[in-house]
């Protein structure tokens, strides 16, 4: 893990971050059909009932992006996104943890997600972390692009 790493809420509406999501779009939008994406735009990003957080390296640059929103029942990740010359180093795990954390004072304690079936990679780091499969939740139906996970905190 890179000690160098800082995590803090911020807003999404920087030219840098919005280039993070710009390239987590670009990744996943071949992955999937139209109906098959379920992110979030930038307007739904800067709401109140969302936390938005940026990981940057170092030099100050932004490497990684994530958000939960709070809504009464749960909060749900999107958008969580790191560069691919970042992974493997502990970033994602640090920025999962850290949105959870600022959720948890907020009163959160179950967290739920949707991620396409072929993110292999974020499947295994959310099971690491203790989320196992679950239904649809909210808005969401059966996708069979879609995976659905969940988990409740003590």
């Amino acid at each position: 893990m890179n000690a160098d790493v800082s995590i803090a809420l911020e807003s999404p509406d920087q030219a840098e971050v919005i280039a993070l999501i710009d390239e987590l779009d670009a990744y996943q939008r071949p992955l999937y059909p139209p109906e098959s994406h379920h992110g979030i735009d930038l307007a739904a990003l800067s709401r109140a009932n969302v936390l938005f957080a940026v990981a940057r390296d170092a030099s100050g640059e932004a490497i990684a992006c994530g958000a939960i929103v709070i809504e009464p029942e749960f909060g749900e990740l999107k958008r969580m996104y790191t560069r691919p010359s970042h992974r493997g180093r502990g970033v994602a795990r640090r920025l999962l943890a850290f949105l959870e954390a600022q959720a948890q004072r907020r009163g959160c304690r179950r967290f739920v997600l949707e991620t396409g079936y072929l993110q292999t990679a974020a499947i295994a780091l959310y099971e690491r972390f203790g989320y196992g499969r679950c239904e649809p939740f909210g808005d969401y139906v059966e996708d069979p692009n879609s995976v659905f996970m969940q988990r409740v905190s003590a």
